[in-house]
């Protein structure tokens, strides 16, 4: 435990930011996995679209690094290209 105050308050912070980032990478793995057990087109596109409101803003406040939010949108658009091929 710290005995400096702001190292005290730092540690508190750094909870709640852990916190919240784990909760905002969860909702986004759920988003893409919803994306993906879907063999609907037309139900992907929708899931699609909010996955990719939540990778963007992810990017942004780089939760993720912007690449690797790049590569999974460009993933998952590819699966939902295939599955309208098909």
């Amino acid at each position: 435990m710290p005995n400096i105050k702001s190292a005290k308050k730092r540690m508190v912070l750094s909870r709640k930011w852990a916190a919240r980032n784990r909760h905002a990478r969860t909702r986004i793995r759920t988003a893409v996995k919803k994306v993906l057990q879907t063999d609907d087109p037309g139900a992907a596109k929708a899931l699609l679209s909010d996955a990719v409101s939540l990778l963007d803003r992810a990017g942004r406040k780089r939760l993720l690094h912007p690449n690797r939010v790049a590569r999974i949108k460009s993933r998952l658009q590819n699966r939902i290209n295939r599955l309208s091929a098909g």
